[in-house]
């Protein structure tokens, strides 16, 4: 088979991603440093399967950028950039401007002229918003302040790019236009810097408006239909046509689809394009970060090792510190800051599209992009690395560790139950449980969280609760029970290997985000296991057939009965691993269920009327026969 072939391409991209994020993940390196890793081998500089002259792997870095941003567009709700529109606009606004103005400022004692230097400076001014997002979200860091305000300046870079690539045909030799390679063919071609910009700047306002008043009522048209197919078909047409448009006016056709993305993100079926997009989310990015890592020139890097690294180190350091210093202004805790700080100090993948259009627009040589992208793909290759200096070193040093969990009149204080995350469902058993006297030990990661928790009187620890150290600190030795109720699930699931390693005298009671969860936890060994939405579907369910004219009693006994024999369903079918049988004895045991507790209901009235627990009741009086 021809190697350069369309199916001999896909092959190896996709053999390559099977093989290396498993063990990436198995070394705990993450998958996204897999899917770099895989594109290493199989790039250039190894084994030269794909993109062997360098041109193919930007056409599938292109493609990757292209539906990444689309699937970001569509996720920017107007309430959502309400919310966050302090740290959308302060935060992200003045890394953007600051780091840019003092990467400019070194470009240009580097002997850069004044027009390239602001540039490079916007450029590399931007984050990986897909390496950051994904990073964060294996964490489980997304809910935290680091989290959030990580989200907030990745949202104004995205954004942020509309203007730049509107800026660069100005920072343009005056000269350029006719040396471009087809730049004849579109709108902008042969017109000047300003009138390039006024069109421009046209076309997007025209797609916002368009947008507004003729595509919502096009998708109501066609989703009238009731053809998901065509439904679909529609939006990627959509899609094209805005990236066509884009492409015309000479810019990128990945800021078309972002464009597309956030038009669509004020439609009604959003979520509808959401759900038939989602399951190609997670390849698009892998395919994306195999083009990062095939893209670098390590024949370049072999030729200026020192250079490059240099480079890669420098812009580390200046974004990192830049980050951290807004963050202190911002008042975002130490710990907090110093995982935002890390998170976004590498280059992001806008930086192809911007270097690739600079280059078309002749504001950099060929050989300056050649050097920004190795040390761009360096930087995001480099990031699961520095998340995790930073987590297992420093973090412990320098964070708010030592400064709240260290003390020994604290340490020394054994309680018999300790709680694990303290989030919304942590919450509410620390304070059910306080309510009623019972002494407890809370250990939260999230520090900002720790702070407003202790000034409302809760004795509550920072630090990772699933390592042994804290855990052992915060009296696991001599505690009767322990209750974990973290949000990240991988995390739940290495906080109960570690109990049950180094604290088997625990009794530990599990939150589960839903069933699936709930079966993680099952086949690790945990007997009490408690579904986050369980207990409230079922209160919902009571509160509906009360106000249909149920008796209080009737409906709650009701509930008890079914909840007790979904509760033994769930470890019947927590035990089942076959897709088709598990399928099977789900609808069996849900049949079984419903005739369970219909014939409840037809129990004579003597009995019902007896009390609330009717199970109890009828162990007593056999117990009395």
């Amino acid at each position: 088979m021809d190697q350069h072939s369309f199916l001999f391409q896909a092959l190896v991209y996709l053999a390559s991603a099977v093989l290396f994020v498993p063990i990436a993940k198995k070394l705990g390196l993450g998958s996204v440093l897999g899917y770099l890793m895989a594109g290493i081998v199989i790039g250039p500089a190894v084994m030269g399967f794909v993109g062997k002259e360098g041109q193919d792997i930007m056409h599938f870095a292109e493609f990757g950028v292209v539906m990444m941003l689309f699937l970001i567009g569509l996720e920017l709700e107007p309430e959502l950039l309400w919310k966050l529109r302090k740290s959308i606009v302060g935060l992200g606004g003045l890394q953007v401007i600051l780091t840019a103005m003092i990467i400019a400022g070194i470009a240009m004692l580097f002997g850069l002229e004044g027009k390239p230097s602001l540039a490079l400076g916007m450029i590399l001014s931007l984050s990986s918003t897909a390496i950051v997002m994904q990073t964060l979200t294996e964490k489980g860091l997304m809910k935290s302040v680091s989290g959030q305000s990580s989200f907030a300046v990745l949202l104004f870079q995205d954004i942020a790019v509309i203007p730049m690539l509107a800026i660069f045909p100005l920072l343009a030799p005056s000269d350029n236009t006719a040396t471009q390679p087809g730049a004849d063919h579109t709108w902008v071609g042969g017109q000047p810097g300003w009138i390039q910009t006024i069109i421009v700047l046209g076309t997007i306002i025209l797609i916002i408006v368009a947008g507004r008043f003729l595509i919502k009522p096009l998708l109501r048209i066609v989703a009238a239909t009731r053809m998901r197919e065509v439904f679909t078909a529609t939006a990627l047409l959509l899609i094209v046509g805005i990236a066509v448009l884009m492409t015309q006016v000479g810019l990128s056709p990945a800021l078309g689809t972002f464009m597309a993305g956030v038009v669509l993100a004020n439609s009604e079926y959003r979520h509808e394009l959401e759900s038939d997009i989602e399951p190609f989310k997670g390849l698009l990015l892998g395919l994306f970060f195999i083009a990062v890592g095939a893209s670098i020139d390590f024949n370049l890097i072999l030729l200026q090792p020192g250079l490059v690294f240099s480079l890669v180190l420098l812009l580390i350091v200046v974004k990192g510190l830049v980050l951290f210093l807004l963050g202190t202004f911002f008042k975002i805790g130490k710990d907090q800051n110093l995982i935002f700080s890390f998170a976004l100090s590498q280059v992001g993948e806008f930086a192809f599209v911007l270097f690739s259009f600079s280059l078309e627009e002749g504001i950099f040589e060929q050989q300056t992009v050649s050097l920004m992208i190795a040390v761009v793909a360096i930087s995001m290759a480099l990031t699961p690395f520095l998340m995790m200096i930073n987590e297992r070193w420093i973090l412990p040093r320098i964070g708010t560790l030592q400064k709240e969990v260290k003390p020994s009149d604290e340490i020394d204080e054994k309680n018999p139950v300790i709680v694990a995350g303290f989030g919304h469902f942590g919450n509410i058993v620390g304070r059910f449980l306080r309510a009623n006297n019972i002494k407890a030990t809370y250990l939260d990661i999230d520090s900002d969280r720790v702070d407003v928790l202790r000034r409302l009187g809760f004795k509550v620890f920072y630090g990772d609760a699933s390592r042994y150290d804290l855990l052992h600190a915060a009296g696991a030795s001599q505690a009767k029970m322990i209750i974990i109720a973290i949000d990240s699930a991988e995390k739940r699931l290495e906080m109960i290997e570690t109990v049950k390693k180094h604290f088997p005298n625990l009794h530990m009671f599990v939150r589960a985000s839903n069933r699936y969860d709930a079966y993680d936890l099952m086949n690790a060994g945990v007997l009490r296991v408690y579904r986050e939405t369980v207990d409230t579907a079922i209160r919902m369910g009571v509160d509906v057939m009360t106000l249909l004219g149920k008796r209080a009693y009737t409906a709650n006994r009701l509930a008890r009965t079914f909840l007790k024999h979904d509760e033994a369903n769930l470890k019947k079918l927590a035990a089942i691993r076959d897709p088709d049988e598990y399928i099977l004895a789900a609808k069996n045991y849900i049949e079984e269920l419903e005739l369970i507790v219909q014939a409840d209901t037809k129990e004579p009235a003597l009995e019902r009327d007896a009390g609330w627990d009717v199970e109890s009741l009828r162990e007593e009086i056999n117990a009395k026969n």
